[in-house]
């Protein structure tokens, strides 16, 4: 009996016994109050929510974003030679007066100097938009600028690999080539 007694006083000294004696310590929970697990849940849950919520604007942002730049460069495309057209259109009103004249004057004189007129009213419209013509007759032939239509026997020795004449003329817009020019080459 003296043994279960002792068992039992044991028992009764265990249970008086605080396990949290250092409170301090990292990983010790107190393990006589109760956990706050539905406190933590509620706020981890709050947390989430509002994570999602920032998410979800965020994504909505983006695709505004998306939408307006993708409508802003259609927009642009689609009116992006406007400005060259207007100012082209002075040039086909003149045409038309130039029309208007070579059926009613017989002058020939005076429909070469209108006609010149027009051209040289077009060129100074291009050129102010940044349009610019290449110069290629005597210049070397180079296959970044220059599309060889043909090579005839050149004439002079010096006028080998050179360009000899230009089928159509090449163009710069703002520095950058847009047009190659179609040449003849000496051979």
């Amino acid at each position: 009996m003296k043994q279960a007694e002792k068992e039992m006083q044991q028992n009764a000294e265990n249970e008086q016994i605080d396990i949290n004696t250092d409170e301090n310590a990292a990983g010790t929970s107190k393990l006589n109050e109760p956990i706050g697990e539905e406190s933590e849940l509620e706020k981890l849950n709050v947390e989430l929510q509002e994570q999602k919520d920032k998410y979800l604007r965020l994504m909505a942002e983006f695709d505004n974003f998306r939408r307006r730049t993708a409508k802003e460069r259609l927009d642009l495309i689609q009116t992006a030679g406007k400005d060259v057209i207007v100012s082209l259109l002075d040039v086909l009103d003149d045409c038309d007066r130039a029309e208007k004249q070579l059926n009613s004057n017989a002058d020939i004189a005076v429909q070469k100097e209108g006609i010149q007129l027009v051209f040289n009213k077009i060129r100074s419209n291009l050129q102010s938009k940044g349009v610019k013509a290449m110069e290629s007759i005597n210049t070397e032939f180079d296959v970044e600028k220059h599309e060889a239509i043909t090579e005839i026997p050149a004439p002079s020795p010096e006028m080998k690999g050179k360009i000899l004449d230009e089928v159509m003329k090449g163009y710069y817009l703002n520095d950058k080539l847009i047009r190659f020019a179609k040449v003849v080459v000496g051979n």
